[in-house]
Protein backbone atom coordinates (compact mmCIF):
# COMPACT_ATOMS: atom_id res chain seq x y z
CA UNK A 1 0.00 0.00 0.00
CA UNK A 2 1.18 3.55 -0.73
CA UNK A 3 -0.50 4.99 2.35
CA UNK A 4 -1.67 3.14 5.44
CA UNK A 5 -3.36 4.57 8.53
CA UNK A 6 -3.92 2.19 11.44
CA UNK A 7 -5.93 2.90 14.61
CA UNK A 8 -5.14 6.62 14.49
CA UNK A 9 -6.54 8.80 17.29
CA UNK A 10 -5.96 12.43 18.22
CA UNK A 11 -7.56 14.88 20.64
CA UNK A 12 -7.52 18.61 21.27
CA UNK A 13 -7.85 18.58 25.04
CA UNK A 14 -11.15 16.85 25.82
CA UNK A 15 -12.36 16.97 22.19
CA UNK A 16 -11.64 13.85 20.14
CA UNK A 17 -10.73 14.92 16.59
CA UNK A 18 -9.89 11.44 15.25
CA UNK A 19 -11.18 8.25 16.79
CA UNK A 20 -9.44 4.95 15.94
CA UNK A 21 -9.23 5.74 12.21
CA UNK A 22 -7.93 3.09 9.81
CA UNK A 23 -7.72 2.88 6.00
CA UNK A 24 -5.20 2.03 3.28
CA UNK A 25 -4.65 3.41 -0.23
CA UNK A 26 -3.28 1.35 -3.11
CA UNK A 27 -0.66 2.70 -5.52
CA UNK A 28 -2.14 4.76 -8.34
CA UNK A 29 -5.53 5.16 -6.67
CA UNK A 30 -7.73 8.25 -6.32
CA UNK A 31 -9.65 8.52 -3.04
CA UNK A 32 -11.99 11.29 -1.95
CA UNK A 33 -12.01 12.05 1.77
CA UNK A 34 -15.43 13.59 2.27
CA UNK A 35 -16.62 15.22 5.45
CA UNK A 36 -18.27 18.38 6.79
CA UNK A 37 -16.19 21.15 8.31
CA UNK A 38 -14.82 19.90 11.62
CA UNK A 39 -14.96 16.24 10.61
CA UNK A 40 -11.23 15.74 11.19
CA UNK A 41 -9.93 16.03 7.63
CA UNK A 42 -7.39 18.78 8.33
CA UNK A 43 -6.32 17.08 11.56
CA UNK A 44 -5.64 13.91 9.59
CA UNK A 45 -3.54 15.86 7.07
CA UNK A 46 -1.62 17.51 9.91
CA UNK A 47 -0.78 14.05 11.25
CA UNK A 48 0.13 12.68 7.80
CA UNK A 49 2.54 15.58 7.26
CA UNK A 50 3.88 15.38 10.84
CA UNK A 51 2.76 18.86 11.80
CA UNK A 52 1.18 16.97 14.71
CA UNK A 53 2.31 13.68 16.23
CA UNK A 54 -0.35 11.11 17.01
CA UNK A 55 -0.25 9.63 20.54
CA UNK A 56 -1.96 6.49 19.22
CA UNK A 57 -1.84 4.73 15.87
CA UNK A 58 0.54 4.20 12.99
CA UNK A 59 1.06 5.90 9.61
CA UNK A 60 3.03 4.29 6.79
CA UNK A 61 3.90 6.20 3.58
CA UNK A 62 5.43 4.36 0.62
CA UNK A 63 6.58 1.58 2.95
CA UNK A 64 8.14 3.92 5.52
CA UNK A 65 6.77 4.22 9.05
CA UNK A 66 6.25 7.94 9.68
CA UNK A 67 7.16 7.67 13.35
CA UNK A 68 10.29 5.58 12.84
CA UNK A 69 11.61 6.99 9.54
CA UNK A 70 10.02 10.44 9.14
CA UNK A 71 12.48 11.81 6.57
CA UNK A 72 12.01 8.89 4.18
CA UNK A 73 8.23 8.90 4.67
CA UNK A 74 7.86 12.65 4.11
CA UNK A 75 10.16 12.54 1.07
CA UNK A 76 7.55 10.34 -0.63
CA UNK A 77 4.78 12.86 0.07
CA UNK A 78 3.49 15.84 -1.90
CA UNK A 79 1.01 18.20 -0.25
CA UNK A 80 -1.33 21.01 -1.22
CA UNK A 81 -2.71 22.52 1.98
CA UNK A 82 -6.08 24.20 2.35
CA UNK A 83 -4.48 27.56 3.08
CA UNK A 84 -2.32 29.03 0.26
CA UNK A 85 1.40 28.81 1.02
CA UNK A 86 3.13 30.39 -1.99
CA UNK A 87 5.69 33.14 -1.48
CA UNK A 88 3.90 35.92 -3.36
CA UNK A 89 7.11 37.89 -3.90
CA UNK A 90 8.79 35.04 -5.78
CA UNK A 91 8.10 34.10 -9.38
CA UNK A 92 6.34 30.88 -10.22
CA UNK A 93 9.62 29.18 -11.12
CA UNK A 94 11.42 30.44 -8.00
CA UNK A 95 8.64 29.07 -5.80
CA UNK A 96 9.20 25.66 -7.36
CA UNK A 97 12.99 25.83 -7.15
CA UNK A 98 12.88 26.85 -3.49
CA UNK A 99 10.70 23.84 -2.68
CA UNK A 100 12.93 21.56 -4.78
CA UNK A 101 15.93 22.68 -2.73
CA UNK A 102 14.15 21.57 0.44
CA UNK A 103 14.12 18.09 -1.09
CA UNK A 104 17.83 18.26 -1.95
CA UNK A 105 17.24 19.06 -5.63
CA UNK A 106 19.42 21.84 -7.07
CA UNK A 107 21.08 23.02 -10.25
CA UNK A 108 20.12 21.80 -13.74
CA UNK A 109 18.22 18.79 -12.36
CA UNK A 110 15.94 21.03 -10.28
CA UNK A 111 15.40 23.46 -13.16
CA UNK A 112 14.50 20.58 -15.45
CA UNK A 113 11.96 19.21 -12.97
CA UNK A 114 10.51 22.70 -12.46
CA UNK A 115 10.10 23.23 -16.20
CA UNK A 116 8.50 19.79 -16.51
CA UNK A 117 6.04 20.53 -13.70
CA UNK A 118 5.17 23.92 -15.17
CA UNK A 119 4.53 22.39 -18.59
CA UNK A 120 2.34 19.65 -17.08
CA UNK A 121 0.15 22.26 -15.36
CA UNK A 122 0.10 24.59 -18.43
CA UNK A 123 2.06 27.27 -16.57
CA UNK A 124 5.12 27.65 -18.78
CA UNK A 125 4.04 31.11 -19.89
CA UNK A 126 3.75 32.15 -16.23
CA UNK A 127 7.18 30.85 -15.16
CA UNK A 128 8.64 34.31 -14.57
CA UNK A 129 5.46 35.93 -13.26
CA UNK A 130 5.41 36.93 -9.57
CA UNK A 131 2.95 34.71 -7.71
CA UNK A 132 0.97 37.72 -6.48
CA UNK A 133 0.09 38.55 -10.10
CA UNK A 134 -1.52 35.14 -10.74
CA UNK A 135 -5.22 34.36 -10.53
CA UNK A 136 -6.54 32.12 -7.76
CA UNK A 137 -6.77 29.13 -10.09
CA UNK A 138 -3.24 29.71 -11.39
CA UNK A 139 -1.85 29.92 -7.84
CA UNK A 140 -3.47 26.60 -7.00
CA UNK A 141 -1.91 25.04 -10.09
CA UNK A 142 1.48 26.39 -9.02
CA UNK A 143 1.01 24.79 -5.60
CA UNK A 144 0.14 21.51 -7.30
CA UNK A 145 3.19 21.76 -9.56
CA UNK A 146 5.34 22.49 -6.51
CA UNK A 147 3.94 19.46 -4.66
CA UNK A 148 4.81 17.23 -7.63
CA UNK A 149 8.31 18.52 -8.37
CA UNK A 150 10.07 15.73 -6.45
CA UNK A 151 7.78 13.07 -8.00
CA UNK A 152 6.12 11.87 -4.79
CA UNK A 153 4.45 8.50 -4.47
CA UNK A 154 1.53 10.01 -2.53
CA UNK A 155 -0.22 13.35 -3.12
CA UNK A 156 -2.39 14.92 -0.40
CA UNK A 157 -4.86 17.63 -1.45
CA UNK A 158 -6.67 19.38 1.41
CA UNK A 159 -9.70 21.28 0.07
CA UNK A 160 -7.62 22.42 -2.92
CA UNK A 161 -10.49 24.12 -4.79
CA UNK A 162 -11.82 26.38 -2.02
CA UNK A 163 -12.61 29.82 -3.43
CA UNK A 164 -12.10 28.85 -7.08
CA UNK A 165 -14.58 29.20 -9.93
CA UNK A 166 -16.25 26.15 -11.46
CA UNK A 167 -13.87 25.89 -14.42
CA UNK A 168 -10.78 26.05 -12.20
CA UNK A 169 -12.25 23.46 -9.83
CA UNK A 170 -12.95 21.07 -12.69
CA UNK A 171 -9.47 21.53 -14.18
CA UNK A 172 -7.79 20.66 -10.88
CA UNK A 173 -10.02 17.65 -10.16
CA UNK A 174 -9.43 16.34 -13.69
CA UNK A 175 -5.68 16.73 -13.31
CA UNK A 176 -5.71 14.92 -9.95
CA UNK A 177 -7.52 11.98 -11.57
CA UNK A 178 -4.99 11.98 -14.41
CA UNK A 179 -2.13 11.84 -11.91
CA UNK A 180 -3.70 8.79 -10.27
CA UNK A 181 -4.05 7.12 -13.66
CA UNK A 182 -0.30 7.70 -14.15
CA UNK A 183 0.58 6.00 -10.85
CA UNK A 184 0.43 8.67 -8.15
CA UNK A 185 -1.70 7.82 -5.11
CA UNK A 186 -4.07 10.75 -4.52
CA UNK A 187 -6.03 11.55 -1.35
CA UNK A 188 -8.43 14.43 -2.04
CA UNK A 189 -10.12 15.99 1.01
CA UNK A 190 -13.29 17.95 0.37
CA UNK A 191 -16.71 18.81 1.78
CA UNK A 192 -18.16 19.30 -1.73
CA UNK A 193 -19.96 16.22 -3.03
CA UNK A 194 -19.97 17.50 -6.62
CA UNK A 195 -16.19 17.00 -6.72
CA UNK A 196 -16.62 13.24 -6.24
CA UNK A 197 -17.31 11.01 -9.25
CA UNK A 198 -19.56 7.93 -8.83
CA UNK A 199 -16.62 5.59 -9.43
CA UNK A 200 -14.29 7.35 -6.97
CA UNK A 201 -13.51 5.53 -3.76
CA UNK A 202 -15.02 7.65 -1.04
CA UNK A 203 -14.15 7.78 2.65
CA UNK A 204 -16.80 9.65 4.66
CA UNK A 205 -15.43 11.09 7.87
CA UNK A 206 -17.58 12.62 10.62
CA UNK A 207 -16.53 13.63 14.12
CA UNK A 208 -13.27 11.76 13.64
CA UNK A 209 -14.84 8.43 12.75
CA UNK A 210 -15.03 6.67 9.39
CA UNK A 211 -18.71 6.26 8.48
CA UNK A 212 -18.34 4.78 4.98
CA UNK A 213 -15.67 3.40 2.66
CA UNK A 214 -16.86 2.44 -0.84
CA UNK A 215 -17.27 3.83 -4.37
CA UNK A 216 -19.34 7.01 -4.20
CA UNK A 217 -22.09 5.54 -6.37
CA UNK A 218 -22.43 2.58 -4.04
CA UNK A 219 -22.61 4.81 -0.97
CA UNK A 220 -25.38 6.86 -2.63
CA UNK A 221 -27.55 3.70 -2.77
CA UNK A 222 -29.86 4.90 -5.54
CA UNK A 223 -30.12 8.48 -4.30
CA UNK A 224 -27.64 11.35 -4.71
CA UNK A 225 -24.31 11.35 -2.92
CA UNK A 226 -25.27 14.71 -1.41
CA UNK A 227 -28.45 13.30 0.15
CA UNK A 228 -26.65 10.21 1.42
CA UNK A 229 -23.80 12.30 2.81
CA UNK A 230 -26.21 14.60 4.64
CA UNK A 231 -28.09 11.60 6.06
CA UNK A 232 -24.90 9.96 7.32
CA UNK A 233 -23.56 13.10 8.95
CA UNK A 234 -26.85 14.46 10.35
CA UNK A 235 -26.98 15.04 14.08
CA UNK A 236 -29.65 12.95 15.83
CA UNK A 237 -32.83 14.87 16.64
Amino acid sequence: MSLSVENLSFSYGPRRALDDLSFALAPGSFTALLGPNGAGKSTLFSLLTRLFTAPKGQITIAGHNLGQAPLKALAALGVVFQQPTLDLDLTTRRNLLYYAALHGLRGPAARGLADEALATLSLTDRADTPARSLSGGQRRRVELARALIHRPAVLLLDEPTVGLDAASRRAITDHAHALAAQGTTVLWATHLTDEVAPTDRCLILHRGRLLADAPAGQIAEGTTLTDRFLALTADPA
